[in-house]
C-alpha cells in the first residue's frame, strides 16, 4: 500500500564494512551501531571482510613483523568476494578499522583496492571508526586518501585508543597481539591491552547522533560528532608518527626487494629490525614526546593547527 512504500522510500541505508583480527573491533563495531540497527526508519548491511588467507590471533611475532611492509606500502592480499555487489546505494558508508603499522590494517586496505568498493563508495558519505594502540594519525591520512581517490566524502571519525596510555601500551599492546591474553601482566606492572570497556560502551552516542541527523535532517553532515569526544590528537605523538612511518617506509623498501612476504631471505633482516624498533620505540619515542612537551610553549600556534588539522572533520 502507499504506506508501505513511502516508508521504504524515507528509510534510511547504512553500510557498515568491518574487520576484526582480535575481536574488539566487532564489539566497539556492535555497540557504535546499536541505535542504527534498533531503528525501525534504518537499515543496516554489514559487510565482514575476509581474506582468502585469515591473519591468525594471537600472532606470530616474525608473522606480525613480516607484515609490516605490506602494510606501509599497501600492498594488500587478496579477499573473498564481498556479499555487496556495488549497485546498492547507501545513504551512509561506515568503515571500521585497525591500525598496523600506522597503516590501515591489510583488510580493510583490500577491501578499498576492490572493484565493488569504487561503486560503492563513489560521491557517498563515509565515517571512519578506528580502535587501535594509539598511534592513528598517519593512518587516518592514508585513509583519506585513499577516500579521495574514490571520490568519497568523509563526514566523521571517530578514533577509539587504549586505556593504558602512551607509554605503557608500548608493551601491553604487542604482548595482547603476541600471546592473545589483554592482561594486566607481571602483576599488574603493565596493565590491560584495549580499548577500556566503557568507552565501548559508550560509542553508541556516535551511532544516536547520526540516527537522529537522518532523523531530523535527512542526511549526515561533517559537523554531526562535534563536541561528542570523537577523537583526541595527542601533540607529543605527532612527531613520533612521522618519524616511524619513515621507518617503515625505508625498511619496508629493503625487506620488498629481499622478497614476498613469508620469504626466508627476509627472517635475518626482520631479527636485526626487530632489535632496531625495540630501540626506537624506548629511546626516540620518549625523546620525542619530552622535546615535543618542552618546545610547546614556543610551538602553540602551530601545535594548534595541527591538532584542529588531524581531528577533522569530528573535532576534539
Amino acid at each position: 500500500d502507499s504506506g508501505t512504500e513511502f516508508w521504504k522510500l524515507t528509510m534510511k541505508k547504512v553500510l557498515v564494512v568491518h574487520y576484526s583480527q582480535s575481536g574488539q573491533l566487532d564489539s566497539v563495531v556492535k555497540e557504535f551501531t546499536r541505535p542504527l540497527v534498533e531503528s525501525d526508519d534504518i537499515s543496516v548491511t554489514f559487510e565482514n571482510i575476509k581474506p582468502v588467507e585469515d591473519f591468525p590471533f594471537p600472532w606470530p611475532f616474525f608473522k606480525f613483523l613480516d607484515t609490516f611492509p605490506e602494510c606501509v606500502y599497501q600492498d594488500a592480499p587478496p579477499i573473498q568476494e564481498p556479499t555487496v555487489s556495488g549497485d546498492e546505494d547507501f545513504d551512509l558508508i561506515i568503515l571500521a578499522y585497525q591500525v598496523w603499522f600506522l597503516s590501515p590494517a591489510l583488510p580493510m586496505t583490500a577491501f578499498l583496492q576492490h572493484p565493488v568498493a569504487r561503486s560503492l563508495l563513489n560521491d557517498k558519505p563515509v565515517v571512519t571508526l578506528i580502535a587501535c594502540r594509539n598511534m592513528w594519525l598517519l593512518a587516518q591520512e592514508d585513509m583519506k586518501a585513499k577516500l579521495d581517490e574514490l571520490n568519497a566524502h568523509l563526514v566523521g571519525n571517530v578514533a577509539m585508543v587504549d586505556e593504558a596510555g602512551s607509554i605503557l601500551s608500548l608493551f601491553a599492546t604487542p604482548l595482547w597481539v603476541l600471546t592473545g591474553h589483554k592482561g594486566p601482566f607481571l602483576g599488574g606492572l603493565i596493565p590491560r591491552a584495549g580499548v577500556a570497556e566503557k568507552d565501548i560502551r559508550a560509542s553508541e552516542r556516535f551511532g544516536r547522533r547520526i540516527r537522529d541527523r537522518f532523523r531530523f535532517k535527512g542526511e549526515v553532515s561533517p559537523d554531526m560528532f562535534r563536541g561528542l569526544s570523537a577523537v583526541h590528537v595527542n601533540e607529543g605523538l605527532i612527531s613520533s608518527e612521522k618519524t616511524a612511518k619513515r621507518a617503515f617506509r625505508l625498511w619496508g623498501r629493503l625487506l620488498r626487494t629481499l622478497g614476498p612476504h613469508g620469504a626466508w631471505q627476509r627472517k635475518p633482516v626482520l631479527a636485526f629490525y626487530s632489535v632496531f624498533l625495540i630501540l626506537m620505540i624506548v629511546t626516540v619515542v620518549p625523546a620525542g614526546m619530552l622535546i615535543k612537551r618542552l618546545l610547546a610553549p614556543l610551538t602553540r600556534q602551530r601545535i594548534a593547527q595541527q591538532k584542529a588539522y588531524y581531528s577533522a572533520p569530528s573535532g576534539e
